[in-house]
Order: C-alpha cells, then sequence, then structure tokens
C-alpha cells in the first residue's frame, strides 16, 4: 500500500510542485501564488467548512471595551457556528450580554454596564458545522490585561562616595502583558545614559561608578503597561554623592568612624560585574511563533572601583564573541552602549556559549552565557484540503517539528478517527475507495511543552467535470529572455490533466522550452519574440474538457544607452546628467531621479527632462549618488552617477611663528576644508611693511601634505606672512595676516647683476646694472660703488658712489677699448662681497673706409652675385657687424617699361665677401653699391656700379576678352604684359570646346607680337569655348590668361548692345535703376556722374540682380546713369545707353491735402460755423429801426453785453465804458454818426440818425422816435427768421 501512495500525490489540490533546478526569486514567488490559487473549491460545489479568521491563542483584552471573539468559516451550505468554554459547552443563550453576529460565529461580550470583564476569562474554542464536516478554531485562552499600583514603600534617600558602584532598584508590579521600564526626573525628562550610566533588563539603574552630577532627589522608575496606555510611577529615590576632597576635617574624620567609609582611599583595579555575580549564567530562548514577537537579550552590567583622592579609571569597554562560531551580523546588534546583545529571529544556530568581555587598563573580566534553542511546534508541511472522486484513494500530511519533537493527534470532525476506510501512519493520514458522502473535515494537532499547532483540512468527495477557473483572453507581457508562467488553474473530481497549444489545436507543445507544471501552469525559460502568440491550455477528466485561451506578448527590453556619468563640479556652476534610454514601442515609460536613493529634493533649481537631470546653481548639499530609473509596466533599467561638489580650499588659520633667528623663523598653520579637493600646496606670502607696505610677495611654496615650513628670511625687514592653499579648482581665499616679525639690519648680501657696459658716444662707455630689491638692501643707506679701468693700460681702479641710479657714464674715454668694470653694493652698516669684474668695450665710431674692388657677377635673369674686398680693421673704429649691399632697378631695357623700383639692402655677416642679390626683374638695369657697419652705423659707400639683367619669360597678358560674339565666330582681345621683361616674339593662343563633363581637344595657335585681337570662324553655335592666351620671349612662354565665351543662339538677343531696356523711378530709398543684360561678364557695375559735371564717375557694383538702388544723391540734381559691364582686368566690356535722371526736390511723394478726408471734413465744419454766425448777424439786425439797442443798454447792464477784447469774435457787440467808441470806429464825441451826404446812408432805413458802425461794417441802428410797441418790445426775445430774410431783400 505505501508503494501505491506515491501516485496518489496527483491528488492533492495543494502539493508542492517539484522544481528540478533553481528558479529566480519572481519566479518562484509566481508560481507559490499559483499554488495558493489551487486550493480553491469553487464557491457554486458543496465543500466541508473552513475556518477563515479567529483570535489569536493568547488574546489580552482590554477591561474597559466590550470583548470580541472572532471566529469566521466559510462552506457550502454556509456553516453554523458553536462554541465551548472551559472543555464544556457555551450557552449563550442564558447570558444575555453575550450574542453571536449574524452569519458568523464571532462572540460580542457586552460589558459596558458595568460587568466585570474577569468573568469571562477563560478557554473559549470554536466549531462551525455544516452537513459536510466540522471545523474547529484553536483554543483561545482571554485573558483580562491588567495594570496593578505599585506596591506602597518607604524610599531612603541614598549616599554614595565619588566613584562607588550603585544600583537603583525598580521592581515594578506585574502586569498583563508586562510593562515598559523607562527612568525619568519629576519634570518627565529622561534621564541621561552612557557607558557609565545604564538600564538593566529588569529595570533596574546601574551606575559603574558615581560622580557628584549624579546627585539629584528625583530619579523616578516609571511602567508603562501598553495595552492599557497606562503609566504607574515609583517613589522618586534621592542620591547624594560625596566629594571627600571637599569636605573639611571634620566632616572627614566624622564620616571615617562610620561604616560607609574608612580612612584608607581605595585603590584603582579591574573592572567587575554587578551583574549576574556567577561567572556562567544560562539562557533559554524559544523559536517559532515566540520569536515573531520576543527576541532573546543578553547583558552584562559592570563596576570599575576608582580612586577618591586623585583620579578615576576611564569606564572600562565591552566586547561580545561567541565561542566557535561567529555572532550573526545581520540579526545581531549591541545595545545600551554595548551592554546588551540582542539577536532576533533566533534559530537552533544560534545556540552556543557567549561571552561578555569588559577590560580597562589595570586588566579584564568576562561572563559566560550558554544560549539553549527550544522551539514550539513549528508547520513544516501543514495539512492542506483534499478533493477526491468516488472510488479515489489519498492522503493528507501533517508534519510539525519543535523541540523536543512535538507529537501528532488527528480527530475527525473534532472527534478521534473510527472508520475503517481510514487509517493513521504517524503523520500521514490515509484513505482508500472513499464512498460519495463520507466528505469530513479532519484536524491535525501537534503539541509538544511549549505550545502546540492545529490545523483544519477537509475532504471532499465529488465527481465533477473539469473547468478551467483562469479568467479567458488574459494577455500576458514578458521582457524578452525573462522567464514566463501562462496560468491554467483548473477544478474537476477526477483532477483533471492539462495540455497546452499554441495558435491551434493541430500539434501539442512539448520540448525543452517548455516546462509544464502539475497545477497546470506553463513554464517558457526563456522569452523570445517567437514565443507571442495565442495559448490554449485543454483540461480533461473522465467525467468531460473544459479549455481556455491566453495571449502572449514578448517586449523588447528597456535599456539604459548612456548613463550618467560622474560629475566634478564647483560651487554655484550647473551640472548636467544624461540618462538616454531605450524601450518596447509599445509600453509607457517613466524616468524617474533619485539622490542617494531617496527622492530629489523639491527645488525648484533641480529640473528633470525626458532624457536629463539639471542642476542649476549647485551647492554643497547637491553631492551624492543620483540614480535615473526607467521604468515600465514590465521591467526598468537603472544607472547611477556621483556628484562631487567642489570649490577652493578654504583659508588656512591659526597661522603661528616659533623659533625665531636672525634670518629665519618657523611658520605652522591649520589648513581650511578642502571641500572634495585636496590641497595640493601652500603658497606662503610676505608683506615688507618697511619697504613695500600694502604689497604682497610670494615667499615660498610647500606639499599640500605639510603645515608647518622654514622660512629664510632676509635683514631689515618687517614681516608679515599669509598662507594660501592650491585644489584643483583654485587658490583659497589668504589666511589672516601673521604678527609682525622684523629682522635687524646688515652689509649687504649681494652685488647689482646683469652689469653692462657700452658706448653711446665715440668717446663714452655708459655703465648700467641691475639694482637691488629693498628686500636685498639689508639696511638703510643703500648704494652703488662703481670701478673701472682701461684693460692692460692702467693698474689703479677708478671708482664713484651713487645711490637711487641703476647708470653711470665714464666721459673722455678712447675709442672702442677694453674697460674692466665692477658694482658694488654697501649700505650704511658695510659693504657688501666682493664683485667680480666684466670686460666691457667703450664707444664704436663709424667706419672709416668703404669695401674696395666691388664687382657683379649677373647668374641669371633674376638672380645676381656681389662681390667685394674687405675692409681693414683700424677702418671700422670698433666691432664689424656685417656688410650691406644696397642695390635699385634704375629701369628697363624695353623702351616702355622706364620706371624706377624701391631700393633693396642685403645684409651680410662680417666673415663674408659675396653674396646673392635674388627677386631681380629681367631685362632690367641696376645699380649697387657697398657699405661696412659696427654697432654705430653704416661707413661710406663704394663706387656704385651698374649691371644689366638678362631677358626672362614674359609676365602675364595686362587683359583678355571676347569683343564680339556672333552665332558662328567669336572674336578675342588681350593686351601686352606689364611687366614684359624683354622682347616679346609672338604670343600663344590655345581653345577648347568647354562641356558640362570634359573638355574637347585643345588647338594651338602661334600670334604675332604686334597682334592684339583674334577671331575664330566657323564654330558651332550654342557652344561654350575655353580660350588660352600667352606671352612670349626667346627666353619661353609666360603665364596664360584664360577667358570663356559661348556662341550666340539661332534667335538670341542682338549681341551689340549687349544692355537694353534701361530705366529708372525715384522711391524713399532713391533711384532704382532695371535693365536687361545679355552678356557673359559677371562684374556689372551702375556707374553715375552729375550732368554737365566734370568730375569722375562714381561707380557701385551690382550683386548678381538686374536692379539697383542708388542712394545718398543729392536732391534737385540731374545724373547721367549709366551699366558697365567689366572683365577680371576691370576693362569695360560692355556699357548701356547714358540715362539721364532727376532728383525732385523732395524726393517722397507730394500728399494733396485738398484730398485728404481730414482737411475736407475740417474745411466743412468751418463753412457751416461761418454759415451760421451769418445767419444770426442778419436775424438780429433784420429790423432795421424797431431793434432799441441803447434802450437796452441803458435799462441794464446785461453781462453779455461787456466791452469786447480784442480777440473776441462776436457779432454785434460794442462798448459803452465811459461812452467809449468802438475799437477802429469814428463815432464823433456825441455818440453818434453825421450824415456825409450819401445817397445810400443806412440812416435812411430809421427814425432817426443816431446810428453806429461796428468794426466788420455792419450797423446797429438806434431810433429816437420810440413807440409803445417799440418801449416794451423785450429785447432778449429772438428775432423772427421772417424778418430776418426781409432784411436781406
Amino acid at each position: 500500500m505505501r508503494a501505491g501512495l506515491n501516485s496518489l500525490q496527483t491528488r492533492l489540490i495543494g502539493h508542492k510542485a517539484v522544481m528540478d533546478r533553481p528558479r529566480e526569486l519572481a519566479l518562484l514567488l509566481l508560481f507559490l501564488g499559483h499554488v495558493i490559487t489551487a486550493l480553491e473549491v469553487p464557491l457554486d460545489l458543496p465543500q466541508p467548512p473552513t475556518i477563515t479568521h479567529q483570535s489569536p491563542k493568547d488574546y489580552i483584552i482590554d477591561p474597559r471595551e466590550n470583548i470580541v471573539i472572532h471566529c469566521e468559516a466559510k462552506g457550502k451550505p454556509h456553516p453554523s457556528f458553536s462554541w465551548t468554554r472551559n472543555g464544556t459547552h457555551f450557552d449563550m443563550d442564558k447570558d444575555p450580554k453575550v450574542l453571536m453576529k449574524p452569519h458568523s460565529g464571532t462572540l460580542v461580550m457586552d460589558i459596558s454596564g458595568g460587568e466585570r470583564a474577569e468573568a469571562y476569562e477563560g478557554v473559549y474554542q470554536c466549531s462551525a458545522h455544516n452537513e459536510l464536516g466540522t471545523a474547529v478554531s484553536n483554543s483561545i485562552v482571554l485573558r483580562q490585561s491588567r495594570s496593578p499600583l505599585w506596591s506602597k514603600e518607604r524610599v531612603s534617600p541614598i549616599i554614595a562616595q565619588k566613584g562607588q558602584s550603585l544600583i537603583l532598584h525598580c521592581r515594578p508590579p506585574a502586569g498583563l502583558p508586562p510593562p515598559i521600564i523607562f527612568w525619568m526626573d519629576n519634570n518627565f525628562q529622561r534621564l541621561p545614559q552612557s557607558r557609565r550610566v545604564s538600564q538593566a533588563l529588569n529595570g533596574d539603574l546601574y551606575f559603574s561608578n558615581v560622580q557628584p552630577e549624579d546627585s539629584r532627589s528625583n530619579y523616578i522608575c516609571y511602567a508603562r503597561f501598553p495595552h492599557t496606555q497606562t503609566i504607574q510611577q515609583k517613589q522618586p529615590i534621592s542620591v547624594r554623592v560625596l566629594d571627600m576632597d571637599s569636605l573639611n576635617d571634620t566632616m572627614a574624620d566624622y564620616f571615617n568612624d562610620t561604616d560607609l567609609f574608612s580612612d584608607k582611599p581605595v585603590d584603582e583595579r579591574a573592572p567587575v560585574f554587578m551583574v549576574p555575580s556567577e561567572s556562567v549564567s544560562f539562557k533559554m530562548v524559544l523559536r517559532g511563533e515566540i520569536l515573531e514577537m520576543e527576541t532573546a537579550e543578553m547583558q552584562c552590567i559592570f563596576v570599575a572601583v576608582m580612586s577618591l583622592i586623585f583620579s578615576f579609571s576611564p569606564t572600562p569597554a565591552i566586547s561580545w564573541v561567541k565561542h566557535n562560531s561567529e555572532i550573526p551580523s545581520g540579526r545581531a546588534s549591541f545595545l545600551s552602549f554595548d551592554k546588551t546583545l540582542r539577536i532576533t529571529d533566533v534559530s537552533e544556530a544560534d545556540a552556543g556559549e557567549y561571552r561578555c568581555i569588559a577590560n580597562n587598563r589595570h586588566g579584564s573580566v568576562h561572563h559566560t552565557i550558554r544560549v539553549t534553542v527550544n522551539a514550539a511546534p513549528y508547520w513544516i508541511s501543514a495539512p492542506r484540503n483534499l478533493v477526491l472522486a468516488p472510488k479515489e484513494m489519498g492522503i493528507i500530511m501533517c508534519r510539525a517539528a519543535g523541540h523536543p519533537k512535538p507529537s501528532i493527534r488527528w480527530l475527525m470532525n473534532g472527534l478521534p478517527i473510527e472508520n475503517p476506510s481510514r487509517s493513521v501512519e504517524g503523520d500521514t493520514l490515509i484513505f482508500s475507495e472513499v464512498q460519495t458522502g463520507s466528505s469530513a473535515v479532519y484536524q491535525c494537532n501537534a503539541s509538544n511543552q511549549y505550545g502546540y499547532l492545529l490545523s483544519n483540512a477537509f475532504v471532499s468527495v465529488l465527481a465533477e467535470p473539469p473547468r478551467v477557473l483562469t479568467p479567458p483572453n488574459i494577455v500576458y507581457q514578458v521582457i524578452m529572455n525573462k522567464p514566463m508562467l501562462l496560468e491554467c488553474v483548473t477544478f474537476g473530481s477526477p483532477v483533471p490533466t492539462i495540455t497546452w497549444f499554441k495558435d491551434s489545436r493541430s500539434s501539442m507543445l512539448e520540448g525543452n522550452a517548455y516546462v509544464f507544471h502539475e497545477n497546470g501552469t506553463l513554464e517558457i525559460h526563456m522569452s523570445q519574440p517567437s514565443n507571442s502568440g495565442k495559448y490554449t491550455c485543454v483540461a480533461r477528466n473522465n467525467l468531460g474538457i473544459s479549455e481556455n485561451h491566453v495571449y502572449l506578448e514578448v517586449k523588447e527590453p528597456t535599456r539604459i544607452l548612456r548613463p550618467p556619468e560622474y560629475r566634478e563640479v564647483q560651487r554655484n556652476r550647473d551640472v548636467v546628467f544624461e540618462c538616454k534610454a531605450k524601450h518596447d514601442p509599445s509600453l509607457v515609460p517613466t524616468m524617474t531621479w533619485l539622490k542617494d536613493d531617496g527622492e530629489l529634493p523639491d527645488d525648484e533649481r533641480f529640473r528633470v527632462d525626458s532624457d536629463s537631470l539639471t542642476i542649476t546653481d549647485v551647492t554643497e548639499s547637491d553631492a551624492g549618488m543620483y540614480t535615473c530609473i526607467m521604468n515600465t509596466t514590465l521591467d526598468q533599467d537603472s544607472a547611477s552617477a556621483q556628484l562631487t561638489v567642489v570649490e577652493q580650499p578654504g583659508a588656512p588659520t591659526d597661522l603661528e611663528l616659533t623659533d625665531p633667528g636672525a634670518r629665519s623663523i618657523q611658520l605652522t598653520w591649520t589648513p581650511g576644508e578642502e571641500h572634495n579637493s585636496p590641497i595640493k600646496k601652500f603658497l606662503i606670502q610676505y608683506e615688507d611693511a618697511l619697504h613695500q607696505s600694502g604689497v604682497w610677495h610670494n615667499l615660498t611654496e610647500v606639499p599640500g601634505t605639510k603645515t608647518t615650513a622654514h622660512l629664510k628670511l632676509s635683514p631689515y625687514v618687517h614681516y608679515s606672512f599669509r598662507v594660501l592653499a592650491l585644489n584643483d579648482v583654485g587658490f583659497s581665499r589668504p589666511s589672516m595676516p601673521s604678527h609682525q616679525y622684523r629682522t635687524s639690519p646688515a652689509a649687504p648680501d649681494e652685488n647689482p647683476t646683469e652689469v653692462k657696459g657700452h658706448g653711446t658716444e665715440h668717446n663714452n662707455l655708459v655703465i648700467t646694472w641691475k639694482p637691488l630689491m629693498p628686500l636685498q638692501a639689508n639696511g638703510p643707506g643703500l648704494q652703488y660703488k662703481v670701478m673701472w679701468r682701461q684693460q692692460g693700460i692702467e693698474k689703479d681702479w677708478t671708482s664713484v658712489s651713487v645711490a637711487n641710479v641703476s647708470k653711470f657714464v665714464v666721459s673722455g674715454t678712447p675709442t672702442f677699448v677694453p674697460y674692466e668694470v665692477m658694482v658694488q653694493a654697501l649700505n650704511d652698516y658695510g659693504l657688501g662681497p666682493k664683485p667680480g669684474a666684466v670686460i666691457r668695450y667703450s664707444g664704436e665710431d663709424f667706419p672709416s673706409a668703404a669695401p674696395g674692388d666691388v664687382r657683379v657677377l649677373v647668374l641669371n635673369s633674376t638672380l645676381a652675385e656681389a662681390r667685394w674686398s674687405p675692409v681693414s680693421p683700424e677702418s671700422v673704429r670698433g666691432r664689424l657687424q656685417g656688410y650691406k649691399v644696397h642695390y635699385q632697378r634704375e629701369r628697363s631695357l624695353h623702351r616702355h617699361n622706364s620706371h624706377h623700383s624701391k631700393q633693396s639692402t642685403e645684409i651680410f655677416s662680417p666673415n663674408k665677401t659675396s653674396g646673392k642679390l635674388p627677386d631681380l626683374l629681367p631685362y632690367s638695369v641696376y645699380s649697387l653699391r657697398v657699405t661696412a657697419f659696427n654697432g654705430r652705423g653704416e661707413g661710406p659707400s663704394s663706387i656704385p656700379q651698374r649691371f644689366e639683367t638678362p631677358e626672362g619669360v614674359p609676365g602675364v597678358p595686362s587683359f583678355f576678352k571676347v569683343s564680339a560674339l556672333d552665332l558662328d565666330s567669336l572674336t578675342l582681345e588681350w593686351g601686352p604684359p606689364h611687366e614684359r621683361n624683354g622682347r616679346l616674339t609672338g604670343y600663344t593662343f590655345k581653345y577648347q570646346i568647354d562641356s558640362k563633363n570634359d573638355l574637347g581637344l585643345l588647338e594651338e595657335l602661334d600670334l604675332l607680337s604686334n597682334q592684339s585681337s583674334f577671331t575664330l570662324h566657323n564654330l558651332p553655335h550654342s557652344t561654350r569655348y575655353k580660350f588660352y592666351i600667352s606671352a612670349r620671349t626667346q627666353r619661353g612662354v609666360g603665364p596664360t590668361l584664360t577667358e570663356e565665351a559661348v556662341t550666340v543662339l539661332d534667335r538670341a538677343p542682338p549681341v551689340t548692345p549687349a544692355f537694353g531696356n534701361v530705366s529708372s523711378s525715384m522711391s524713399e530709398d532713391g533711384a532704382l535703376i532695371s535693365w536687361e543684360y545679355w552678356g557673359l561678364e559677371k562684374h556689372l557695375y551702375v556707374e553715375y556722374i552729375i550732368d554737365n559735371s566734370d568730375e569722375d564717375w562714381h561707380k557701385e557694383k551690382v550683386n548678381g540682380s538686374q536692379f539697383h538702388v542708388l542712394k545718398g544723391l543729392k536732391k534737385g540734381l540731374a545724373y547721367k546713369v549709366r551699366v558697365v559691364a567689366r572683365g577680371h582686368d576691370d576693362q569695360a566690356v560692355h556699357h548701356s545707353e547714358e540715362l539721364l535722371v532727376k532728383v525732385p526736390a523732395m524726393v517722397s511723394p507730394q500728399v494733396d491735402i485738398a484730398t485728404q478726408g481730414w482737411f475736407i471734413g475740417l474745411m466743412s465744419a468751418i463753412a457751416l460755423l461761418i454759415l451760421i454766425l451769418l445767419i444770426i448777424c442778419f436775424i438780429k439786425r433784420n429790423k432795421g429801426g424797431k431793434y432799441p439797442v441803447k434802450e437796452k443798454e441803458d435799462a441794464h447792464g446785461d453781462p453779455e453785453i461787456q466791452p469786447m477784447k480784442e480777440d473776441d469774435i462776436t457779432f454785434g457787440e460794442y462798448s459803452d465804458e465811459d461812452r467809449k467808441p468802438l475799437k477802429g470806429s469814428r463815432t464823433p464825441s456825441s455818440g453818434t454818426v453825421k450824415r456825409d451826404g450819401s445817397d445810400d446812408s443806412l440812416v435812411d432805413y430809421g427814425d432817426s440818425g443816431d446810428t453806429q458802425f461796428n468794426e466788420d461794417g455792419s450797423f446797429i441802428g438806434q431810433y429816437s422816435g420810440r413807440s409803445d410797441r417799440d418801449a416794451t418790445h423785450d429785447s432778449s426775445e429772438p428775432p423772427s427768421p421772417v424778418n430776418a430774410m426781409n432784411s436781406f431783400v
């Protein structure tokens, strides 16, 4: 029967798949997910109960809240629930405060009415039932949390001597769960702890050696009970530490008589342990469930006895070791200043001996802790639900481990097993030929002295056809070369077999590329693009078949192509990290940047673009590791780079001068911050406050690894020093100056350098030297002693002392004779060292003779050689520096070229008596003279010599152009070379067809020297030619001049003239000249001249267009304008007819104001206003003598009738102020207007002759004869329009 069990493994829904090789972690987790889903039975099928949620085994409750004991289960039909308490049935109906939640087994005990929680303490167990079986929960031990008060006790003050050990006991009350202990003062401030003062695991406070600062009256131990969040405190403890040195003799005698102190001082000695007292202690710790909440802790607390009078030893150092093994670094931590060793997640491997070692300078002590690890039961393989078909066989395994080994006990529906179809073999439950209706729930209980495990597993006997539980048409996506799992979660009884197909049902998948897991999952080792497509999984058993389709898409991996690179940037600069990546086009990428594995700072200086990170104005805090991560939904790639922020080093500080000497001193300093760039060197500078205050000079440099320098000093200097540091970024700011150090004066240590002598005249010697620096003077009164004597002639030295100069002139010397010269420094404290003499010469005079026997040898047409005899040494009168040959072209031998050229000079060394004269022009006459020269200058010239150069090859022809074009002929013109270099013997003329692809056959003609044009006939039309012309002499052919031309088309515009349609127009910019040009020349110019003037034509070049604007023409003048085509030699080839252009006085067009809308509107408004005023005027005068103006004036002073101002424009008003007449009127003194005998007088129209005329000739009639109607007429009444019209009749 045992042999057949292996085949029964396939009936386990939750069995573990066997993997033939290691898998990646992600693949393993995914596969485990498949296994878990296989445990689920479809909810529409009958299944026994399964406990899904329950309270913990050790359930501590808060007595202030209602009690809730959880018990949830599932099953079909939905289970019912019952409870036991302390092993007997718990009848909830008897207690109205206890109720069970609907459709649940959770109990709720209402204690809000004052019921005591202790009444419900006990061991509870829940059972879930349906017709297929019973599942039971763990035994839940329900206990009330407790936070008892501290027991009352009398705490006496503690007096301790400095250096003694001390223990402050806490002894908190036992609570459930145990409290958390900490020490504070009465202000709720935690007491500081250190290597000397620490808290033990039991809560006691240990002092290795007490100190006076430990004295206080409020050492309080607090106990916090976490479950009820309450805090209890112990009575404060007072501690007083005595220092015997501070006590007077009387107190010392008193305490020495007590038992607390003795008169013998305590000696220093090696550390001893305060706790534990034994050399070996034992510790037992559990693994498993307890390890998930608790840790194993070990602590050794020590004391070192210190001297009471003088000093005390340092607190001992603590270390931990494990015998024959290493302390697990990943799970171990050292707490309480290394006094506590804590190991989490304890396993059997952590058992063994641990040693705590304390040592100081007097010795060491150790304590051994032997750790044993036991274990409550823990699962190796918990039982899993099993689904069997009728008549099938199966097994349920229950494998647990622990120390000691747990015992296994099986139950069915909570009761012992009694059924012949089931047998128990240790941890395995075996089923054979199960029958329909034999479903049940089985319990496995594994227990030892430290705890138990209880697990439910049901056996469901079903006959079901296959069904695929994986949702259809899932699209899986995977990165290329990565493994992939395609799910096919199925259910059926018997267990269906799974087969996979790709794209079609024609062939089943097989081969090494695939792994077929027993739970139906298809694994692809390395996904490739060819694996993309449609996959079909088919599930079969003897009751039916089912299938499902899924799809796989293989994507390209995400890769960073250009990762960020290390950057070293100066502070306040910008830095850019690039991160270019590629990804599958169908995936949406996301670029994320991290700094030191965290988010980027929330700072606008950090700008993230699509493929870069820019940090502006970098600061020191920006330094770190920057990582770019390119994420997609399937994968990611990342790359990192370091950013180092550098800047100039900080300024050195703390300058100190030591070891002063007469000429030396020691300088030390403290370097500043390096700022991520090592200091390469230090630069030491000094200031001389005596001679150059405020000016700093470089003194010396030292390597960056040194912070001291031995400085050599000079006498008579007031030194101040400063130091600068240099790194790769640059120099730091200077340090603060050191204290001033003054050296004593002394005689000079050195003499001036660079002593020289030369003559500026033929009878003097100028002695010069480089003066000493102020630092070299060594004392006040610096002078220079200048000494000289003629070498070989004078024995005694002539000397003179000078100050504040660096030159002395010796006069009356012979010409160019050697002198011995010395310059010595001296000051008020003596002479400098004896100087060495230098030989210098007095002044030179001009050479007195010219080189003789000068002759010329002509080598070729451009080269000649001059020869001469050297001058005698006596005639040089100085140091001969060489010879100069001056030569000049006087004329050409050709009659057409007779101009002179500038003089040339060749210089030759003193030992030369001949030299070449290059770059001569052929066929020319030259003159030559030779001089000798020394440092003073040139001597007399030799007798001029003339020589002729032979003929050479001629220069390039002066011009070459096409002068006439026709259908089949071309005429070319040229000019003779400017430089003929001889007699011309003719011209060589060549031409060839110039097509786009290649050149045709070259034709050559020899032309006469007096010929200047040539016509080629019988040429094909519309053909481009290239022409070459060169001149010849007897010496050969000169350089070639080229030209190109095209024979004209059949219907081409006429060749002459080449310009047409030349016109002009004026614009705001100037005169616009336009034309048409059919010639070949590319150099076109617009030329203009003021009409009837004698000035030269002005020309402006045209840039490839057929129009040009002439700017700057003077207004009001007429210009003659023409367009000219010029050849390469600037000779005019074609020109247009002259065009007369007149520039108006106002170049910009004038606007006719009479046609402007605004002007018409303004004039219309003015005309309308005038018309209205005229109408008003005539209306007011339409009645003749019937308008009593005078009465109106006499009746009242109308404010409108006021003296008229000169600028008034009102009609009909006048001034009667003082009866003065209106301005411009001719009123007599009586105020009346007399008749002048005119028949047309307006007076005739009135009843009276009193009439006044207004300035404009209008009249105002005043009538002496008035009627009642006139007297009562209202003068303010506006006149009738009819009357106004009558006045015009």
